[in-house]
């Protein structure tokens, strides 16, 4: 056996080697991967299924089955027209919210993450240490002491009492900071100085369109946390006028069983209130899944 064609032999076992195992792996990941798909899709099969009965096949019927009529079309128009269009009122509140709060919360992150990986000042290690420990927070935790707060300056029941926490989110600071560090290269920043270009050029110019996918995966955890977001419109909100859409279809839910014996059934309306309340983040994702995994790749990984 010569010097020269002892690498090549090596390299052909190691490869048969790999390619008896990939059989065996990739049939492990592809029912790994089955099962969790079919844990994330049988909600949503029943909760489509179920859109479509009316009220009387609803209770009549097995979950999974259709009823004796198609009635999606009849439980939208219902839920739509319930209480003189209150959903409608519920679904506007929810897009406030999401546009403000959601949009606020992305522009800050992008804003305070880059300048925390792009620029040296006093203090840099502190903020780094404070937004790491506000991470460990559960935002739950925060919304009492918020409520105390924002009562004594009288925002409570307003839709600021819901904005204001949603502009803060410590997890999408740190994953913009993270991405901009890795995905903006400083002898870029610095040939740019050097051509005279100025701080606020460089970034618009220059930074912003390589941290597109950074951004577009911050704001989709944005929309999605502000989206479902219960805990704090449920303390912050009594006024059925700014409320969002989780804590509206928990108001429906409890009035159609607070009524003895279920004398006032609604579950035709809260079942479909809550698909519609699904689609736009589906639609989201759809639209934005591209972008959101190459945003967290590109954040963790370091050539």
């Amino acid at each position: 056996m010569t010097t020269a064609t002892a690498p090549r032999m090596r390299a052909k076992a190691l490869k048969g080697n790999h390619v008896g195992l990939a059989p065996k792996k990739s049939i492990v990941l592809t029912v790994v991967t089955a099962l969790f798909v079919i844990y994330a899709l049988i909600p949503l099969i029943w909760l489509l299924i179920s859109s479509t009965k009316t009220q009387s096949d609803y209770v009549s019927t097995f979950g999974f089955a259709f009823g004796d009529s198609f009635a999606l079309i009849d439980n939208i128009k219902a839920t739509f027209a319930y209480r003189d269009g209150i959903f409608g009122r519920w679904f506007l509140n929810t897009l406030l919210y999401v546009v403000v709060g959601a949009g606020g919360a992305t522009l800050l992150a992008v804003l305070g993450g880059y300048g925390l990986a792009k620029y040296k000042f006093p203090g840099r290690r502190g903020v780094i240490a404070l937004v790491m420990g506000a991470i460990a927070v559960p935002s739950t935790a925060l919304t009492v002491p918020l409520f105390l707060m924002f009562s004594r300056i009288g925002i409570v029941n307003t839709p600021w009492a819901v904005i204001i926490p949603c502009l803060i989110t410590p997890f999408g600071f740190y994953l913009m900071w993270v991405f901009s560090a890795e995905a903006v290269p400083d002898e870029l920043l610095e040939a740019a100085r050097v051509d005279g270009s100025s701080e606020f050029n460089t970034f618009f110019k220059i930074s912003l369109p390589l941290l597109g996918p950074g951004i577009v995966t911050v704001a989709l955890f944005a929309i999605v946390a502000t989206w479902n977001n219960y805990f704090l419109p449920l303390i912050m909100l009594t006024s059925e006028e700014w409320k969002p859409l989780t804590t509206g279809l928990n108001d429906i839910k409890l009035q159609t069983y607070s009524a003895a014996g279920g004398a006032n059934p609604l579950q035709n309306i809260i079942i479909t209130g809550s698909l519609l309340t699904i689609i736009p983040l589906i639609i989201a994702f759809l639209f934005l899944q591209r972008y959101w995994q190459s945003g967290l790749s590109a954040g963790s990984v370091k050539e």
